[in-house]
């Protein structure tokens, strides 16, 4: 026997039984977008190396340690795309979206690739609901994107998150913050992790969101970015905090939100849980005012946020709002013997045609044996079809939940009329 094949360590397969689930959250998704004016783009699974460099940033540890590069046969380097923000301005900035006029709000569902140490909710292929909004730079639109992410999770029913914000500044104040890490950093600079030494002269706010344990301990004592904004910084914030103070949105200030990413400015926020593992972030994003430039655009503010799809189902369980995902055809139709099964394929098709989802036969099954498979597969219906069917033209419509009987004639049309008020009741 040939060796089994399984799927690489940090990928998960989304089985039948499991992709209504999925889809809801994804429909749910697209629904909330489309109510607060956002809508879908799509761009390419990998991008020319160069575009995580500049956008994501080389001190992140998704570009030092995470991302899934290689050569093409040309000897170009391309990256299997390890987020989506950045291939979104690549987009609008390729396609001049920001001159065709602004604000510009898109959506996305897509697969993102880290190579990272598989944990419950982290996969090194997951799957990403994002925002992105181009153009308002003013307190209002952190509020509204926030404003999405919350009501997304309200109608997944997720109520084990908590929401907290943070501003990290713009480039101006942030240097400021930056020397006094600097300062802080320095009396440490021997017990800080590799990585985090690299980034001492280069970003030591990324020292902020090491997850090694001894970079944390060191940092729990660092000096706190919002004692370092600048007025028009500290204005905005305020901005934020009251808006979502208007619209009824609890949240926390925590300081030591930074984010994983090089281009946030200002405004981060996360919705943080405590019952889906280790790494709680359930929903996280922010403000980045200079991406669009470093990326070879026209100056224009962006903010948004990505949520990982495994999170929000693992939060769903969490919260117990998972939905109802038993179903199964609205009709199963029983052949008794083989002069019937043509005739049978016949009427699964014509009803496939009216819209009713139809299975019949195609095991060779036993008569006992197909009525136990419609159980089964929990058909809402099933009929009989032999030679005395057919020569009647009449048949019996069996409620495999009620367990009651319905007489009608052999007529697709008539099936179908059935099946759809039985469903509206």
């Amino acid at each position: 026997m040939a060796q089994i094949i399984t799927r690489p360590r940090g990928t998960e397969d989304v089985l039948p039984s499991e992709v209504k689930t999925w889809l809801f959250v994804e429909n749910t998704a697209r629904e909330v977008s489309r109510l607060f004016g956002f809508k879908e783009i799509r761009f390419p699974t990998f991008e020319h190396t160069e575009l995580f460099l500049r956008g994501v940033g080389d001190t992140t540890d998704i570009v030092q340690k995470e991302m899934y590069t290689f050569l093409d046969k040309k000897g170009r380097s391309i990256t299997l795309r390890p987020e989506g923000t950045a291939s979104v301005v690549r987009s609008i900035i390729e396609h001049s979206l920001i001159q065709a006029g602004l604000p510009i709000k898109v959506y996305y569902i897509v697969s993102n690739f880290r190579y990272e140490k598989p944990q419950k909710g982290r996969l090194r292929e997951h799957h990403q609901f994002g925002v992105e909004c181009f153009g308002p730079s003013g307190p209002q639109a952190d509020v509204e994107v926030i404003a999405l992410g919350d009501t997304l999770l309200k109608r997944l029913g997720i109520n084990s998150v908590k929401l907290e914000i943070n501003s990290i500044g713009c480039p101006q104040c942030r240097a400021t913050f930056n020397r006094a890490l600097k300062d802080y950093f320095k009396d440490n600079f021997n017990e800080l992790c590799d990585t985090c030494k690299s980034r001492y002269d280069r970003n030591p706010m990324r020292i902020l969101d090491c997850k090694e344990d001894s970079c944390g301990r060191i940092a729990a004592g660092a000096p706190v970015v919002l004692d370092y904004l600048c007025p028009e910084c500290s204005d905005h914030f305020e901005g934020v905090r009251k808006g979502l103070e208007g619209l009824g949105v609890e949240f926390s200030v925590n300081p030591r939100i930074v984010r994983g990413l090089d281009y946030y400015t200002r405004t981060v926020f996360e919705f943080v849980s405590t019952g889906i593992g280790a790494q709680g972030t359930v929903l996280g994003g922010g403000r980045y005012d200079r991406l669009v430039e470093e990326l070879g655009g026209v100056p224009t503010p962006g903010l948004g946020f990505g949520t990982g799809i495994e999170r929000l189902i693992l939060a769903m369980k969490e919260s117990g709002s998972l939905p109802d995902t038993v179903e199964g055809p609205d009709l199963f139709i029983a052949s008794v013997d083989e002069g019937v099964k043509a005739a049978a394929a016949n009427l699964t098709l014509e009803l496939r045609g009216l819209g009713i989802a139809v299975e019949h036969d195609l095991m060779d099954r036993s008569l006992k044996a197909q009525m136990k498979y419609a159980s089964k597969i929990n058909a809402a219906f099933t009929i009989v079809m032999g030679p005395d069917e057919t020569a009647s033209g009449k048949i019996r419509m069996r409620d495999m939940r009620k367990g009651t009987e319905h007489e009608c004639t052999l007529d697709a049309a008539e099936i179908a009329e059935f099946i759809r008020k039985a469903r509206e009741e």
